[in-house]
């Protein structure tokens, strides 16, 4: 894979396995806007830039080389080789083989892990759009303003020497004491993120869960979406439908080492096909 400076930003080729819609609005993040050339603008580790795939090229607009290498090529999990783990994955039950090729550009975001912990607190009995609406209430209300015009991911920092009041404006009702649980903990070290990346999973669960409002999903997510703990299978509403209904009899636990992978291929193709479960 070579990466490129261009007159806009930098050229990324040849990028195998990877689908912008697919992964960036699939539930993952809430940070990123589709426009209508087809690309994506967003905010991640405090860095404003627009996606666009074209035939196996990836231009990332306001990017450098360098960034590319440091951020983006991270953030996008581009060196994981998901063509692998889709064909290992697709040999466990017939289902999973098709909602893989369904949907074969989803890559797992290795998102900042304290950002990923505040959107699934957020994210409890919503919906995307909602939730998307009150993120970006938190970064205008509290993150820093970035030159694009956009807010950066407020810190756990500022949002520890808050009050649940002063979240208000966000409209996230009871989840407002959640976040302000979580940035104190966070801040205090009294909840280790780092720790959360290497530690024993139910360890690391158990670490998520001190945080109040933060159940099994929340922290099943954190660790998948936040720390790359491909192991973990966060079951909402929508897995909870599937297993019963596609994979009966089966666990997370049946998925193997790339668990979560599986996860976000059954969760896309169901929410794609609700005639599945009339």
């Amino acid at each position: 894979m070579d990466c490129v400076k261009t007159e806009k930003g930098v050229a990324v080729y040849p990028v195998f396995d990877l689908d912008l819609s697919q992964t960036l609005d699939c539930g993952q993040s809430f940070r990123w806007k589709e426009l209508e050339s087809g690309g994506f603008k967003g905010v991640a580790y405090g860095k404003c830039v627009t996606m666009k795939l074209e035939n196996k090229t990836l231009y990332i607009e306001n990017a450098t080389v360098e960034d590319f290498e440091k951020i983006w090529k991270n953030y996008l999990d581009l060196d994981f080789n998901y063509g692998k783990i889709r064909k290992d994955i697709s040999s466990l039950h017939p289902i999973l083989k098709e909602a893989a090729s369904y949907a074969p550009g989803i890559r797992i975001l290795r998102q900042e892990p304290f950002e990923a912990l505040c959107t699934f607190i957020i994210s409890q009995n919503n919906n995307i759009k909602r939730i998307k609406g009150i993120v970006q209430r938190l970064c205008e209300n509290f993150g820093e303003k970035l030159d694009c015009g956009e807010f950066a991911f407020p810190t756990a920092e500022k949002m520890a020497s808050l009050e649940a009041e002063d979240l208000a404006p966000l409209r996230a009702g009871f989840r407002n004491r959640y976040l302000i649980d979580g940035a104190r903990k966070v801040n205090s070290g009294e909840v280790n993120l780092e720790l959360c990346r290497t530690a024993p999973y139910e360890e690391a669960r158990k670490e998520l869960m001190k945080i109040t409002g933060v159940g099994v999903k929340v922290a099943d997510c954190t660790l998948l979406f936040g720390m790359h703990r491909v192991e973990a299978f966060p079951v909402d509403v929508w897995m909870k439908r599937a297993m019963e209904k596609l994979f009966p009899g089966m666990t997370p636990e049946n998925f193997g080492e790339y668990a979560g992978i599986a996860q976000q291929y059954i969760f896309h193709y169901s929410r794609m096909h609700p005639e599945l479960f009339e």
